[in-house]
C-alpha cells in the first residue's frame, strides 16, 4: 500500500531536524520503501510502500520529536479506476 507523509517543522526545531537530517539520512526502516522525498522550507513529503503500517508508524515515530505528521493512504490512477469502476456500476 502506499502512502503519502507529510510532514511540517516547527522552526525552532529547524536546526535539530536538519542535522539530524544530514547525519541519519532519514531513511525508511526495514519493510518501509521510500518512492520520493520532497523538500520545502517548513516541511515537505514523502511517497511510500509498505505493507508493515507498524515500520511506517516507527519510521515517524523516530522523528515526533521535531516533526508533525500526517499520514494518507493513497492510490496511482491504475489503482483509482479500478475503484471507479467498482462504484460505478
Amino acid at each position: 500500500m502506499k502512502f503519502m507523509v507529510t510532514w511540517s517543522m516547527n522552526p525552532a526545531h529547524r536546526n535539530d531536524a536538519n542535522a539530524r537530517f544530514l547525519e541519519t539520512g532519514g531513511g525508511p526502516p526495514a519493510g518501509v520503501k521510500m518512492l520520493g522525498r520532497w523538500h520545502a522550507a517548513a516541511g515537505g513529503f514523502v511517497l511510500a510502500e509498505t505493507g508493515d503500517v507498524k515500520a511506517l508508524y516507527e519510521w515517524t515515530g523516530q522523528w515526533s520529536d521535531l516533526l508533525n505528521f500526517k499520514v494518507t493512504p493513497v492510490m496511482d490512477d491504475a489503482e483509482a479506476a479500478e475503484v471507479i469502476k467498482k462504484i460505478s456500476g
